[in-house]
């Protein structure tokens, strides 16, 4: 059989779907930016931005753009009734005191076990990124990462060990990816779904590792 990735979209309303009702979530730069525009209608989800805004709606239609009013990402957002926006230090206190009950972050690296590389490459000319990674890794209760599942090179970017600089231990929950979405557990990973047409022994192929069912 053949399979087809999902899609950023596609990508993005998985990640939503698995968001509880009531949850306090930040969103992170990159491909985690468009969850928001996917979330379950009825759902009450409370989206921050680590640059200092709590309910954050979706992102505003062509002209309706305020650049007074953006993200982390310096991305045009939208304010939903209630919403507030404030100092950033008072942002990553959120962050920080464990009031965030999900992060979603881009990854460059996630072991089997949850280890997070997302800030560098290490290579030579590289500009690291760190940005509230670390604190939003730590100090959410718990980090998704949503990626690609391989690089452009076709190697997997789920590993057995980070090659890459750290951004945190063990944080990574789970890794929502283009082919599969993927439980990180202290044994190593377990499979939750993957694209129609993909077998398992396939996708153990592409990462390379052992994935439980």
């Amino acid at each position: 059989m053949t399979y087809a990735r999902r899609t950023k979209d596609q990508l993005a309303a998985r990640v939503a779907q698995d968001i509880f009702d009531g949850a306090v979530v930040n969103l992170g730069i990159g491909q985690p930016t468009l969850v928001a525009n996917h979330l379950p209608a009825g759902r009450e989800i409370i989206l921050h931005s680590e640059n200092g805004i709590l309910g954050m709606g979706p992102a505003p239609a062509a002209g309706d753009e305020d650049y007074d009013l953006i993200n982390a990402g310096k991305q045009p957002v939208t304010l939903l009734a209630g919403g507030a926006y404030f100092h950033h230090a008072d942002s990553f206190a959120m962050m920080r005191g464990g009031h965030l009950d999900i992060c979603v972050l881009g990854a460059f690296q996630v072991s089997a076990t949850g280890d997070l590389a997302n800030w560098s490459t290490g290579e030579e000319g590289a500009i690291p990124a760190v940005g509230g990674a670390m604190d939003l890794a730590i100090g959410a209760r718990q980090t998704w990462v949503m990626m690609d599942l391989l690089t452009k090179k076709g190697e997997s970017k789920i590993v057995a060990q980070c090659s890459y600089p750290l951004t945190g231990l063990g944080c990574v929950k789970r890794v929502y990816s283009d082919l599969a979405t993927l439980e990180c557990t202290p044994a190593g990973l377990k499979l939750i779904d993957k694209v129609d047409g993909l077998g398992h022994a396939e996708l153990e192929e592409l990462v390379g590792l052992p994935i439980a069912l």
